[in-house]
């Protein structure tokens, strides 16, 4: 089994009455990989999230996680999870609330000592074990939260929005933390719509919408060329289709749009322009970014 993907699914799809929560996603996550699952409110990535888990029974597909088939024990005893809301009792310690979980995941008590004082040791907590939750801000939460997802040395860990509500020291500090368990070996599914956070740390990136996978690869697959505003004036009207072979190109009064080129090939554009008949008065290249990329797979929504 440890040849095979992280996670595997094949026209993984879910139906809630009426409802068309997913709708077939297909995606293969390589194990070592920071993985990002990208896409609006509604577009079905809790969904998936709860499928993989075992959580909920999709109505038709086939998933497999770490080589086996999702909803069977074998496929979830080396997963870690960190949901989005999650509380833990005020009143319990740091260390209280870790020996709780390794009690419910079922880890042999021979092993607490040590699997608590690793997880405090990653999420930088481990001068803080005595300190009851109540005292802990949203930040240090977040990091005992990842530190019960730990538990158990999984090798696949399933986080769930976990930077949405930190100021951005405690981004910073969960980022850390992420490229850690990459150093270790460990893969890293993570669910977010902060977009700037997954073009940070992740390798790879899936982008759903309406329940279907949009948009698949690796960052830089995902991000080739580049993006180039030009204002020109006394353009023929079919200039936009003129120029399809630099990228994907758009008209938006006086300028011109294209995405996707290589900037070694702007100035072949520019003369283009010019040899079209257009008068060129401004050049505005840019890298494109993963928001830019994500906005546009979703029709600027």
């Amino acid at each position: 089994m440890i040849d095979s993907p992280a996670i595997r699914t094949q026209d993984l799809a879910k139906r809630y009455g009426e409802i068309q929560a997913l709708a077939g996603i297909s995606m293969t996550i390589p194990r070592g990989a920071v993985f990002g699952f990208l896409g609006p409110n509604g577009a079905g990535k809790t969904t998936a999230v709860k499928l993989l888990l075992g959580l909920a029974r999709p109505t038709s597909g086939s998933a497999e996680v770490l080589g086996h088939p999702i909803g069977e024990r074998a496929s979830r005893r080396r997963v870690g999870y960190l949901p989005e809301l999650f509380r833990y009792q005020g009143w319990l310690t740091a260390r209280e609330v870790l020996a709780l979980h390794c009690e419910l995941a079922g880890i042999d008590r021979s092993a607490w000592t040590r699997e608590i004082g690793d997880a405090l040791a990653v999420v930088g907590l481990t001068d803080r074990a005595a300190t009851r939750v109540n005292g802990f801000s949203k930040g240090m939460q977040q990091r005992l939260g990842l530190g019960v997802a730990l538990l158990g040395d999984p090798e696949l860990v399933l986080l769930d929005e976990p930077t949405s509500a930190l100021d951005p020291v405690g981004r910073h500090d969960v980022r850390e933390i992420i490229r850690a368990l990459k150093e270790r070996g460990m893969t890293v599914f993570l669910n977010s719509h902060l977009l700037t956070e997954v073009e940070q740390v992740c390798d790879r990136v899936t982008i759903v919408d309406h329940g279907k996978v949009v948009a698949d690869g690796t960052l830089e697959e995902l991000l080739r060329g580049d993006t180039v505003r030009i204002r020109a004036l006394d353009l023929p009207r079919d200039t936009a289709s003129a120029l399809e072979r630099f990228g994907t190109t758009t008209q938006d009064g006086e300028w011109l749009i294209v995405r996707g080129i290589d900037t070694e090939r702007v100035p072949e554009l520019v003369a283009e322009i010019v040899r079209l008949g257009g008068r060129v008065y401004a050049v505005e290249p840019r890298h494109e970014s993963l928001e830019d990329r994500f906005l546009r797979l979703l029709g600027g929504a």
